[in-house]
């Protein structure tokens, strides 16, 4: 998938300044952005600058009537402060919706949001007028369940964001006092709903896995909990090998998706693909040291079943979605090294097995890095080949400050990079004498 999908608005944008120039002509312009799946004409009148100064504006809106009335709080009576919090929190939202049906429907998404604000505003104000501080984030639930109507009604994302984000930092505070939110899923399943009978929207699209994410992993630690009743809502080790195949199935996902015909599904796999993959990089880095693998193999393992249970359910959905996009044989062998790993740190106590294991990962790091360099030259995906190179210099400066095992086996990563390196520039050479060099 071409990561040029992430920036087509802008590439229409850039259309329209060779159309100016002469460069090319309008019909060329719009065959350019129909490739594309976008619309010429719409994409030139599309501001993304003009919707953020709005919206910043009816931000420090809100943040001016709440100082102005904070100011002011304890000189106005009980009564006149409900009825005002609650007159101006309604006055708002009905605004909102009569400018939404006369037919201006980012306008009153505006308001909506600015009545939100009021509203949380509201929540805050009313619980210190009746003294209703006892458990906080309470307040946040309530103050997400109010706006989600609302992004239904209108099925924005930006509502839809506003939403999940409260519930997402109420979640987050709920897990962290010991509590488990039963009624998060109900926003997951409103972001979900928004996503796809709404507009585009990348940044809904990872909120709402970072909290599929959260909600998976704390789940198992509530199971967990319920079975070992001492043990709090804290991380276990067996949340990493669940979180490693969750990014997995997400990885592959992404490759179903872009088998899809309609741009938003190919907009969304572009997403998906970038960022499993930047997360895969950044875990290899992180496992290239040996402190981490001597961690887990030192941990306590206390719920194995349960967990192989979830990993082996993860690996089946994953190989299917591998059989559909023709990656089972790569996919495979890649689950077969992880299940390796994962038995090893898992059931052993030999703490000498960590710089093995940390040699096995830079060994990994080399391999990932030299594919990305084959993609990059290949399929001329640029972010891809940078991508590579850079993996390999940064694993090669990890190396030189801590050296593994030895000098020997240092010096042999480094000659693996060299060679790594000057066989790609020899491929790259290859192309660019056929003419065909990204």
């Amino acid at each position: 998938m071409r990561l040029i999908r992430l920036l087509k608005y802008d590439l229409a944008r850039e259309t329209g300044d060779w159309v100016d120039d002469g460069v090319i002509s309008e019909a060329q312009a719009e065959l350019i952005c129909a490739r594309y799946e976008v619309d010429y004409h719409r994409a030139q009148r599309r501001s993304l600058g003009y919707n953020v100064l709005v919206g910043l504006g009816y931000l420090f809106i809100a943040l001016a009537l709440i100082t102005l009335i904070g100011a002011n709080w304890e000189e106005i009576p009980r009564a006149l402060r409900m009825g005002g919090l609650v007159a101006l929190t309604v006055g708002t939202q009905c605004a909102a919706l009569r400018v939404y049906l006369k037919g201006d429907p980012r306008a009153g998404e505006g308001l909506f949001l600015l009545g939100s604000f009021f509203f949380g505003a509201s929540i805050i104000l009313i619980a210190q007028i009746y003294h209703l501080g006892e458990h906080m984030p309470d307040g946040i639930f309530w103050w997400a369940l109010g706006c989600l109507p609302f992004a239904l009604i209108t099925r924005s994302p930006w509502l839809a964001l506003q939403s999940g984000a409260l519930a997402l930092l109420w979640f987050i505070l709920q897990v962290s006092m010991g509590y488990y939110p039963m009624l998060f899923p109900l926003f997951i399943a409103a972001s979900l709903y928004v996503l796809l009978r709404g507009r585009t929207s990348v940044t809904l699209l990872l909120l709402l896995l970072v909290s599929i994410g959260f909600w998976v992993e704390y789940s198992l630690l509530q199971f967990w909990r319920i079975q070992q009743p001492d043990a709090g809502l804290e991380f276990q080790p067996e949340n990493l090998a669940v979180a490693i195949s969750l990014f997995a199935m997400l990885y592959l996902f992404g490759h179903w998706l872009a088998l899809k015909n309609t741009p938003v599904a190919k907009d969304y796999a572009a997403v998906i693909s970038v960022w499993c993959l930047r997360f895969a990089l950044i875990s290899l880095l992180v496992f290239s040291f040996a402190q981490p693998w001597e961690s887990l193999i030192k941990a306590e393992w206390d719920h194995r079943l349960s967990m192989w249970v979830v990993v082996t359910a993860l690996a089946a959905v994953t190989l299917f979605l591998a059989l559909t996009t023709r990656r089972l044989l790569s996919t495979g062998i890649l689950f077969l090294c992880f299940a390796a790993a994962l038995i090893t740190v898992s059931t052993s106590e030999n703490q000498d097995l960590a710089v093995n294991l940390q040699v096995a990962t830079n060994f990994a790091l080399v391999g990932v890095g030299g594919w990305l360099i084959y993609r990059g030259i290949h399929d001329g995906i640029s972010h891809y080949f940078f991508l590579g190179v850079m993996s390999i210099l940064i694993t090669g400066l990890l190396r030189y400050i801590d050296l593994i095992g030895d000098y020997l086996g240092a010096a042999l990563i480094f000659i693996l990079f060299a060679g790594l390196l000057l066989g790609a520039a020899k491929y790259w050479k290859y192309h660019q004498d056929r003419g065909d060099t990204p």
